[in-house]
């Protein structure tokens, strides 16, 4: 499966969540973000995937803090729609 058939599918999953997305939940979706160890750490596990030195553990903590971030993406997309909707 391609990347962009997975955020296809997290798009739909997430649809009825976003479907019930209000303006005051989108102004502080908007403002979300990584803490600073989280993205220390994601920062180093990407370097280590663009240098191939991955081991099978790290290679799943790192897909799933890019689901994550797909995941975040999205709702962050649709919160910021919903706000230019409603300007």
């Amino acid at each position: 499966m391609s990347r962009r058939n997975g955020n296809g599918i997290l798009e739909r999953l997430l649809e009825p969540v976003t479907d019930s997305l209000n303006i005051e939940a989108a102004q502080p979706l908007l403002r979300l973000k990584a803490d600073a160890k989280a993205q220390a750490r994601v920062e180093a596990l990407a370097r280590k995937c663009n240098e191939g030195a991955l081991t099978a553990r790290e290679r799943a903590e790192y897909e799933r803090y890019v689901t994550a971030g797909n995941l975040i993406a999205i709702l962050k997309a649709k919160a910021r729609l919903l706000l230019a909707k409603n300007r």
